[in-house]
């Protein structure tokens, strides 16, 4: 049986396992619950009750396969948690990746901008002198030589 409630946010799924021609029974419910206080976060709760019925040494039995129950949630949770930590490594080195490109790239920006100013300024250098070299060459051109550099008739 599953059972989905939209007002309380919650999903309820509960199972009856019969086993050893219902000499064993286990009833299993897994409930997910929003977190009281971090609404980011959900809750599991998993809850297996372990029935032996007309077999020697029942109350053994309850307790083998309820501590095995155990023992296997734990270890699924460990590999919960061992996923979660893995893309939470791997969503760090992302964002650290991504803060080293974004760095580089600025780098390699200002560094542009660098050469490119220099390479304006040079050539602004250049045609200030290749005007001025003009500017009195015309300017020589058109003033009057001077009588001493005159040839005489």
């Amino acid at each position: 049986m599953s059972e989905s409630s939209t007002p309380r946010r919650s999903f309820v799924r509960a199972d009856k396992k019969l086993t050893f021609y219902n000499y064993i029974t286990v009833d299993e419910t897994v409930t997910y619950t929003p977190h009281p206080r971090d609404t980011s976060k959900t809750l599991l709760t998993q809850e297996a009750v372990v029935k032996v019925h007309g077999v020697p040494l029942t109350h053994y039995m309850e307790d083998l396969l309820t501590s095995k129950i155990s023992f296997n949630a734990g270890k699924g949770r460990q590999a919960i948690e061992w996923v979660i930590d893995k893309i939470d490594a791997e969503v760090k080195d992302l964002a650290n990746s991504a803060a080293k490109t974004t760095d580089e790239l600025l780098n390699t920006t200002r560094r542009q901008i660098d050469d490119l100013t220099n390479i304006t300024k040079r050539s602004m250098d250049e045609i200030q002198s290749a005007a001025k070299k003009s500017f009195e060459e015309v300017h020589n051109l058109t003033t009057p030589p001077s009588h001493s550099s005159m040839p005489k008739l």
